[in-house]
């Protein structure tokens, strides 16, 4: 078996076997294969598509590249969830927590943020001492103990997909659906989830811009979620506005700790709230979505899923007192309001211009090594359909000198745009996908 075959036979729209794929795969995850080869393949397939049992079967040769978790002797169900990226996304620090604290295992390896789209990984080591480096047996440690983890992906795990990540980055081969979904699912298979939620966001701060596409990769990944065998469901949601108020890494974790004392922005916690029934309906804690729901709103008011946070940024290493006294997790320097310059309807808030303005402060990255600030960000004050006050604060910055903070006001500013008229708020979710 020749790689160059394998190529030209995708390169002509021929499908490929199971073994055509492993051999690929498995080639380049050992570096037998050259990059120049792999980004004809990526190419080829980024051109031609792959069937439904192409993908599975690339799917399940990326997992099997490196290590497989099993965790069905710690706990009969693991949950995981997905968010597809964007801009406010600081669910999964609410979630997680919310729904282990129902008695729901959730076993969460989680990435870090490149581009407009920030990361979970950056997030939590807003949290001073807080490991994102967990190795296998700490991990499987921790999920005994307490019955969840939140850190990032171990290198170890479904390493031909990164590989093939940092090469689709820089061959324009990024938006191929096959190729998303079986880097998604690779991830979640390897690392041993039994349920998984997908939280697909569609708009102008998210991947998928329209809601069309949207639903063909929602609808590709939960088909492939349950040939290997998972309970899988996803959701489509708006990102045409930030999610929630704040953006930027510990922002954003001041943001979710409010969330867990049952304050924080509506959208934020609704977002979450269905996110952890459709968790708790999937991995069998209830007997459907409205009692899922219920149970979730319980573990909420009752302070428990507080108490499950806390305790996870315990048992990573975290110091405990800098969530229950957020002052002391990062603060910026420098921190401006912007006053509205008119009244009227908030028409549109453009997430993917909020974001970028965060990296350019200094809360994000343009490059994989690049070092991040984490105490920078944006703070919304306005949802699109809200009626604007003249002179009110618009938004604010956090900056760490003046030039980035004079940039970033000018940048969000003209992300706002204020109207006459009554505008329509916009959905928290547009479609549910399950099989």
């Amino acid at each position: 078996m020749h790689a160059t075959d394998i190529i030209a036979k995708k390169r002509d729209g021929g499908e490929l076997s199971r073994e055509e794929i492993e051999f690929f795969v498995q080639g380049y995850a050992k570096g037998d294969i050259p990059d120049y080869q792999a980004a004809s393949w990526l190419m080829a397939v980024f051109l031609r598509g792959m069937s439904d049992r192409e993908t599975l079967d690339l799917t399940m040769a990326m997992a099997r590249s490196g290590d497989m978790l099993d965790l069905s002797d710690i706990a009969p169900v693991t949950v995981d969830k997905h968010s597809t990226g964007g801009v406010g996304d600081k669910v999964s620090l609410i979630v997680a927590p919310l729904v282990a604290a129902c008695g729901l295992p959730v076993a969460k390896m989680t990435g870090r943020g490149l581009g407009f789209t920030g990361g979970t990984a950056d997030k939590l080591e807003s949290i001073p001492g807080y490991r994102t480096d967990l190795n296998d047996a700490e991990f499987r440690a921790q999920l005994a103990k307490i019955g969840i983890v939140l850190t990032g992906q171990s290198a170890d795990l479904a390493p031909a997909d990164r590989r093939l990540y940092a090469l689709r980055d820089v061959t324009g081969t990024i938006n191929a659906i096959p190729l998303i979904v079986s880097s998604v699912m690779s991830k979640k298979i390897a690392a041993g989830a039994d349920a998984i939620v997908l939280d697909v966001k569609v708009g102008n701060g998210a991947f998928m811009k329209t809601l069309a596409d949207a639903e063909t990769l929602a609808e590709a990944m939960v088909r492939l979620g349950t040939h290997a065998g998972r309970r899988v469901v996803a959701l489509i949601a708006d990102m045409n506005q930030p999610l929630g108020w704040a953006v930027g890494n510990a922002l954003e974790v001041k943001e979710a700790i409010t969330t867990l004392h049952e304050s924080g922005p509506a959208d934020l916690r609704e977002h979450c709230l269905v996110i952890a029934a459709e968790m708790l309906a999937l991995g069998g804690k209830a007997a459907d979505k409205s009692e899922a729901l219920a149970l979730a709103m319980d573990m909420l008011s009752s302070g428990d899923a507080w108490q499950k946070f806390r305790e996870l940024v315990e048992a990573q290493g975290g110091d405990v007192r800098a969530i229950e006294e957020p002052e002391r997790l990062p603060q910026a320097r420098l921190i401006e309001p912007v006053p509205a310059p008119r009244s009227g309807y908030l028409a549109e808030l453009n997430a993917v211009e909020v974001g970028s303005a965060v990296v350019e402060l200094g809360g994000g990255r343009e490059q994989k090594d690049d070092l991040i600030d984490h105490s920078v960000g944006v703070v919304v004050h306005y949802k699109v359909g809200d009626l604007v006050q003249k002179g009110t604060p618009l938004f604010t910055v956090h900056a760490g000198d003046e030039a980035k903070l004079t940039a970033a006001r000018e940048r969000v500013l003209a992300a706002h745009t204020i109207g006459d008229d009554p505008v329509q708020r916009l959905p928290i979710f547009y479609k549910r996908v399950a099989e």
